[in-house]
């Protein structure tokens, strides 16, 4: 479980394809504190430390979070957000968040707002997954590449979210641009009142 409050970006060092899967290694500044099978929600996807080794951790990504996500997108260099798992103590700055990637969506715009930034995002428009509780609503919650975020203008597709400069200079948020490929994951409460709708 994690809140959408990003630590840092990672940097991916080494990417090692086996069969179906993609082993990604990254440099971090807390590489110190993990340990073997620990989560870590990169652009906010769930992964789990498979090896700790010179100042990296290595984990492992299956097909199926590589089909939803875009980590098979990345590229030696590239920033990660990275995100260790909620601790169970203390305040929930952002919102609930499983680390389960639902789908892509496509940066479509992005526009100055006098010292904060609009980003809009397309996704696929989708009658059946709308029904099942994918979709945004307007000041809802949604997860952006693992950031947690209030959405603006939402549509049947597309939304916005307004970026102040913090989360710009500290999030691979910085590095986004039109055309720029995202991880979402819906709210799970919208989720799950879908699934009760469908169960009346």
């Amino acid at each position: 479980m994690f809140s959408g409050i990003i630590e840092e970006f990672a940097t991916v060092t080494a990417i090692k394809k086996d069969r179906d899967n993609i082993d990604f290694t990254l440099r971090c500044s807390f590489v110190d504190e993990l340990g073997i099978d620990q989560s870590v929600a990169h652009n906010g996807v769930c992964l789990t430390v498979v090896s700790i080794q010179d100042g990296t951790y290595t984990v492992t990504a299956m097909k199926e979070t590589l089909d939803r996500s875009n980590l098979g997108l990345l590229q030696v260099g590239d920033k990660v957000n990275v995100e260790r798992s909620m601790l169970m103590n203390g305040r929930l700055d952002g919102h609930i968040v499983q680390g389960h990637v639902d789908e892509t969506a496509r940066c479509v715009a992005v526009e100055d707002a006098n010292g904060s930034t609009y980003f809009t995002f397309e996704y696929k428009e989708d009658k059946e997954m709308a029904l099942n509780g994918y979709f945004t609503v307007d000041k809802g919650s949604v997860t952006v590449n693992g950031v947690s975020l209030t959405v603006c203008n939402p549509t049947r597709n597309t939304f916005q979210v307004a970026i102040i400069p913090y989360t710009f200079e500290h999030t691979n948020f910085c590095d986004i641009k039109v055309g720029s490929i995202v991880n979402l994951e819906f709210d799970i409460i919208g989720k799950y009142i879908a699934r009760l709708q469908q169960l009346k």
